[in-house]
């Protein structure tokens, strides 16, 4: 008996679709027809049906060489989420500030299920690697931005994570769970967190979480990759960014686009829409 060359949970089309969209990430951003089929685990047939409809509907794109790629329309649907948006629009201005004072790389990132996820870096003139790229997934307990995300989430949520086997990525990782609560402890009680060497090795970061309404909604960082030993001096700098993004994204609850619903200035007093809403 043959057994088929390929297999798939999907059943429906939106999810065969699915299927072929979430098949590309940053190891696969361009492939062939039966690369495509095959990562998506469907019937090359299949993918060539879909992935003809999704082209003309411009969610992949195919070039002159026929790899097929994620298209533009799928850029344009992206600028629409929560985290571009809301979180990312409004905290641009924060970034900026800190990344002139600090002249290292700034980094914004929010938590997705067991991972963190880079939303916007802003870099340094020191090269960077490329894991530290927007988009990019990175561990919870072995970075500055993680860590602070993971230490001021939900005592839940910390247990559940301190009951999963901890990757490590260099000798300097924590991987012993009891080590890295009693290091989460800290973080909330001096209010940073910081790692040093722990994810990639030459690099060592600080961070602060951004804490909208006591729920922790992301973290920014400040990242070396020249090993400096002077980062805690920017601290100040670190926390006035976190602060002042946090009190933006309260006076600004309700509205995707703060800068496109005229929320500038001193958006705090009386007058603001957001004062108006809550009536």
């Amino acid at each position: 008996m043959t057994a088929e060359p390929y297999k798939s949970s999907a059943k429906s089309v939106t999810a065969r679709a699915l299927a072929v969209l979430a098949a590309f990430d940053v190891e696969h951003p361009h492939m062939t027809l039966s690369q495509l089929a095959r990562r998506a685990g469907l019937p090359v047939a299949t993918v060539y049906r879909l992935a003809g409809e999704l082209e003309d509907a411009r969610y992949l794109n195919r070039d002159n060489a026929g790899k097929y790629g994620l298209g533009v329309k799928l850029w344009e649907m992206g600028l629409l989420t929560p985290v571009h948006g809301r979180l990312r629009e409004t905290a641009m201005p924060f970034l900026l500030n800190l990344q002139y004072e600090c002249r290292e790389t700034v980094q914004l990132a929010v938590r997705d299920g067991t991972d963190a996820i880079y939303v916007e870096k802003l870099t340094s003139e020191e090269s960077v690697p490329v894991e530290s790229r927007i988009g990019a997934r990175i561990p919870l307990h072995a970075t500055g931005v993680g860590k602070a995300l993971l230490a001021f989430s939900d005592e839940f949520f910390i247990e559940a994570m301190l009951a999963l086997p901890l990757p490590r990525f260099s000798p300097e990782t924590i991987t012993d769970r009891r080590v890295l609560s009693r290091q989460l402890t800290q973080i909330r009680q001096r209010g940073y967190a910081a790692s040093h060497q722990e994810y990639h090795w030459g690099s060592t970061s600080i961070a602060v979480p951004v804490q909208v309404n006591e729920s922790v909604q992301a973290a920014i960082g400040i990242v070396s990759y020249t090993l400096r030993e002077d980062l805690l001096q920017h601290l100040p700098a670190l926390v006035h960014a976190a602060s002042g993004l946090s009190q933006r994204l309260e006076q600004t609850e309700g509205f995707a686009y703060p800068g496109l619903s005229g929320i500038v200035g001193n958006t705090a007093d009386s007058d603001s829409p957001r004062s108006e809403s809550d009536g």
